[in-house]
């Protein structure tokens, strides 16, 4: 990196904006009757959402981007502050060329210990040994938990004011299985959020090790106290704001959205990222299921990713259970590593591809990604090319 582009990094922020856009409804339902009220609801809504938000605009990427594509660590929860982890993870990243650095999950919760009191010491201290091999961090905060005695936001937000903070779904995908969201619609929280968006972006945004930040999917699971309409609404509005905020206070490094369901916001949803210069990624590499591949109508979020190809970045993710299984559902078949990376490469055309390190398969990533093929470019294999939505890309 040159002395210029440093400086810019240093010192380039762009001027706060808001955006407000609209939307959702959860994606699977049991029975034939059920779905089709639900897609009516959907289109109502759907229409007010491009009514309402039809002529907002947002701000170019002007500034330049830290740009280091190719393969990155997601680390297990519990490694990520154990020295003993972290030390076969780096030994790991040294002797893996295309593996360019570790992507980390952060609750809210872990960050803000307590009311605009924040604890940034973990990613800190990463960022540190992750500086002194070469090699770079991307986190995500998480929007939800798959375990409901998992602590998701800080004990004030646990208050009437905030609504709690959370409310408790059940898995659409396995019976049984709740876990915790946010409550975003509210919109204290999401001020919250943006605060806690504001002190990362002031604290990291010029570090040239930090290469992104994200927020998880946007499947939020089914109620068990059923929403109303104006509070899914507004969930994936504040969403869409969050991202914004992340684009004015990261406005030097990648931002991204998981994204995956409901099929029916996504055009909108999806169009509302690219316009902000948000990247799309997702929590799954599912190479048959079926509700991620629709090629109908409302299609399926891997339908976009070939078409914002060189235009945003695309960060796809591969979970513990897409080295199971190719279906959710378990209907599927194992796939090879192999096949995982060229569905993830070819099909989908990300740029970054997020490698679960699980300890039943992270031996066959770790050959996979020694091979010739992905040792011959620093971005490992995968597409390199500096989106169109940034004015530059600093590599």
């Amino acid at each position: 990196m040159n002395t210029s582009n440093k400086a810019l990094l240093t010192t380039s922020l762009l001027p706060l904006a808001t955006i407000k856009p609209n939307l959702l409804i959860a994606h699977k339902k049991a029975h034939q009757a059920i779905l089709i009220a639900l897609m009516c609801f959907i289109s109502m809504i759907s229409m007010s959402w491009e009514t309402a938000h039809a002529g907002a605009t947002t701000p170019p990427v002007t500034t330049p981007v830290k740009w280091h594509p190719g393969h990155y660590y997601s680390l297990m929860d519990h490694g990520k502050d154990a020295s003993w982890y972290l030390s076969m993870v780096y030994k790991e990243l040294k002797a893996t060329p295309a593996l360019r650095g570790i992507h980390i999950r952060y609750s809210w919760a872990e960050l803000e210990t307590s009311e605009g009191v924040y604890n940034f010491s973990s990613i800190a201290k990463r960022l540190t040994e992750l500086s002194a091999i070469g090699k770079r961090l991307i986190i995500m905060l998480d929007m939800r938990t798959f375990d409901p005695l998992e602590e998701l936001v800080p004990d004030y937000v646990k208050t009437a004011k905030y609504e709690e903070g959370v409310f408790t779904y059940d898995s659409v995908n396995q019976e049984g299985q709740q876990g915790s969201n946010i409550k975003l619609w509210n919109p204290l929280v999401r001020d919250r959020l943006t605060a806690l968006i504001r002190a990362l972006g002031n604290r990291f945004n010029s570090n040239a090790y930090f290469e992104g930040i994200g927020l998880t999917e946007t499947a939020m699971g089914q109620a068990v106290i059923p929403l109303t309409s104006a509070q899914i609404n507004d969930y994936y509005a504040n969403m869409l704001n969050l991202q914004q905020q992340m684009r004015n206070y990261f406005p030097n490094t990648v931002t991204f959205q998981f994204t995956n369901y409901p099929r029916p916001i996504l055009e909108s949803f999806i169009g509302s990222l690219n316009t902000m210069g948000t990247g799309l990624g997702g929590p799954d590499v599912f190479l048959e299921e079926p509700g991620l591949q629709y090629p109908g109508t409302p299609k399926g979020v891997y339908n976009y990713y070939p078409e914002l190809s060189g235009v945003v970045p695309l960060t796809p993710s591969v979970m513990s259970g897409n080295y199971k299984n190719t279906r959710t559902d378990g209907t599927g078949y194992q796939p090879t590593i192999s096949e995982l990376l060229t569905f993830a490469r070819d099909t989908l055309k990300a740029n970054y591809i997020f490698w679960t390190r699980n300890p039943d398969y992270y031996s066959k990533v770790l050959e996979t990604l020694n091979m010739k093929a992905q040792k011959i470019t620093p971005s490992g294999g995968l597409d390199a090319t500096c989106p169109s939505t940034y004015s530059s890309c600093v590599n």
